[in-house]
């Protein structure tokens, strides 16, 4: 089990994150929605080290977590200028030597004896998540893994998670659409400014979809009434 406890993390004066709590059980995938802004990078940032948090745990297995136990992906992965595809995934897969580059990339078609910097948005996303599974760690972080990609790979993607499920990952995603989410989750945590305000369970999903555009058409309801 990975457990947050009390997390706490600012950017200066500007609190983000709130004494916040969230529990993720291996085996299972785990969304976090929030709107822009909400802390969902924060958390995933923080959690990797990337950042540093003001106060709470992380722990793995009633153990400190540290980046050695995480694979991220970010939203926009970075990459060296002037690097081929298949230099970055033999790189990366350095310590796994089961990961065969090759065959894995059977899933994608990527073109890896081309620069990355040649490679569009999706296809540097794809390659990015190629290289997360190429780690073999425990704690799998996703953040946006279906934003810039079509709809080939995120169906692609969608089922890669399926086995790595199966596999007993602990796996966390992001994203600011709920139906993303709803075919792939077991839970979802619904965060807002800087604090998780309640996690709904597979069979409360239609609940939330319900309460999030009641919540909505509240916000915006009336000026719609006055524009159209």
């Amino acid at each position: 089990m990975l457990k947050i406890n009390n997390f706490n993390v600012s950017y200066g004066d500007h609190q983000v994150l709130k004494k916040l709590n969230l529990e993720l059980l291996p085996g299972e995938i785990h969304g976090l929605l929030g709107m822009n802004g909400a802390g969902k990078t924060t958390l995933f940032r923080s959690i990797y080290g990337f950042i540093k948090k003001d106060s709470g745990t992380c722990e793995i297995d009633a153990e400190a977590i540290d980046s050695k136990s995480i694979a991220f992906l970010e939203t926009s992965p970075f990459f060296y200028s002037y690097m081929k595809g298949k230099e970055y995934l033999d790189i990366v897969s350095l310590a796994n030597k089961s990961f065969d580059v090759d065959q894995w990339n059977r899933l994608f078609n990527l073109p890896l004896n081309d620069m990355i910097d040649t490679y569009s948005t999706g296809m540097k996303k794809k390659l990015a998540f190629l290289g997360v599974i190429s780690l073999e760690r425990p704690v799998m972080i996703l953040d946006e893994p279906f934003s810039g990609v079509d709809v080939e790979s995120n169906e692609k993607i969608f089922q890669i998670l399926q086995r790595l499920k199966a596999q007993g990952k602990i796996i966390i995603l992001s994203s600011h659409i709920l139906e993303s989410f709803t075919g792939i989750c077991d839970q979802i945590s619904v965060l807002k400014s800087g604090v998780i305000t309640r996690t709904y369970h597979r069979q409360y999903f239609p609940e939330l979809e319900r309460e999030l555009k009641e919540e909505i058409n509240q916000e915006i309801g009336g000026v719609l009434d006055e524009l159209m």
